[in-house]
């Protein structure tokens, strides 16, 4: 621009044309002219994204708000103002920013989200002149993120949670707390011989007594499966994302029945959170389930070796997982031949692939311990299947059996 200024300046000169007098003119402070209005006008910006505060689902869609606002004593007009907004697997958009009462904003609108936490990568400002001489960049680099949670069932009865039946009778009154040893002290007249601590006593030489401290022992215990190794299908349709809506709804239905309630992630930090009623418990479990994401380092059987978490010494057991292992119906096995209740929600992975059902003899051998087990596919009705009027699982032959076959 500046040389055809120069050009036009010359040719001018040369050939006595005073109409191209303005025109150089015109072109050479052009140049100046928008450097100097984009410097000026990204003087006392600031840039900010706003979205509803409503909870937002997997599948909703969402609109998000990009706003500039400015100082009221620089209220120098903008330039043409384009922004660039991403969030990892939300994509990249650029919006036009149009002048509004706060200043200037523009608006783009997701789809579809996804479960989990999205970061937002820096909001990036471009402010350049309508000819395209001179370009500025701004960037808001504060960390913000969208978070989606999963869009749970509402469970009114449920055949692998509820405790409505153990070991053929009603229980009508469940302790909820149990005692561990908290230490010893010297044997006071009167007590029981009970609770004599026979290896101290001997050490000592004199009687010694346990001293018993309450613990508290929470009524179900559901151990979400993070392996990655299992996972089928793409976000939000996922067996992954399947299994996080069957733990979200398990543990929400045993709150909203008073029952206390362990939420066990296995993830790569392993998490576990504790959930007692509908509160800020569940809040916080809910927070869990959004940003559960699977990246496991071990077998979800190795949760369940004796004294290796939580879950085990939770009056029953609920596992949600995609990936038989025999370590895992081991366990499971063990558990419900020492008279513990135990449950098992399959996520049958092969559905969310898009591949035929393969038999699972797993399944019917855990049933016929006596386990309940319940099947989850790709577009099942999770009300449905977690109240026993899904389909059942195959078999050894991959046909349904019948439930006297299932030891329901």
């Amino acid at each position: 621009m500046l040389a055809l200024g120069v050009l036009c300046w010359i040719a001018a000169v040369v050939f006595g044309s005073a109409a191209l007098y303005p025109v150089a003119a015109g072109l050479v402070l052009a140049v100046p002219f928008a450097l100097a209005w984009v410097r000026c006008a990204r003087r006392g910006l600031r840039l900010s994204r706003r979205w509803p505060p409503e909870r937002l689902l997997e599948g909703d869609e969402v609109e998000i708000e990009v706003i500039v606002e400015r100082d009221a004593v620089r209220a120098l007009p903008l330039p043409a103002a384009v922004a660039s907004d991403g969030a990892g697997r939300l994509g990249a958009h650029e919006v036009e920013l149009r002048p509004c009462r706060r200043g200037y904003a523009g608006s783009y609108r997701l789809r579809g989200l996804p479960r989990g936490r999205h970061c937002f990568a820096a909001l990036r400002l471009t402010l350049c002149d309508p000819f395209g001489l001179a370009a500025s960049e701004l960037t808001l680099a504060e960390p913000e993120a969208l978070v989606v949670y999963p869009r749970l069932a509402e469970l009114e009865r449920c055949v692998v949670a509820g405790g409505s039946l153990e070991h053929g009778r009603r229980l009508l009154l469940r302790r909820v707390a149990g005692f561990e040893l908290h230490g010893v002290r010297e044997h006071e007249r009167g007590e029981s011989l009970r609770r004599v601590h026979w290896p101290s006593t001997a050490h000592r030489g004199q009687l010694m007594v346990k001293e018993l401290e309450d613990s508290p022992r929470d009524e179900v215990a559901v151990l979400l499966d993070g392996d990655a190794a299992a996972v089928a299908g793409r976000p939000p349709d996922s067996s992954f994302d399947a299994a996080v809506r069957v733990a979200g709804s398990l543990v929400l239905s045993q709150a909203r029945r008073g029952r206390r309630c362990l939420l066990v992630v296995n993830s790569a930090r392993r998490e576990t959170h504790a959930v007692s009623s509908e509160g800020a418990d569940w809040r916080q479990a809910l927070e869990l389930l959004a940003t559960a994401e699977p990246d496991a380092t071990s077998p979800v059987g190795h949760i369940l070796a004796p004294g290796a978490g939580p879950a085990l010494r939770s009056r029953e057991l609920v596992v949600v997982t995609s990936r038989l292992e025999p370590v895992l119906v081991e366990r499971l096995l063990e558990r419900a031949l020492s008279h513990r209740p135990v449950a098992l929600v399959h996520v049958d992975g092969a559905s969310f692939a898009g591949r035929p059902g393969r038999p699972e003899p797993a399944l019917l051998r855990l049933q016929a311990a006596g386990v309940p087990v319940a099947v989850v596919r790709r577009g099942d009705d999770l009300t449905a299947a977690l109240g026993g009027q899904g389909r059942p699982p195959a078999g050894a032959s991959g046909e349904p059996q019948p439930a006297e076959a299932a030891g329901a």
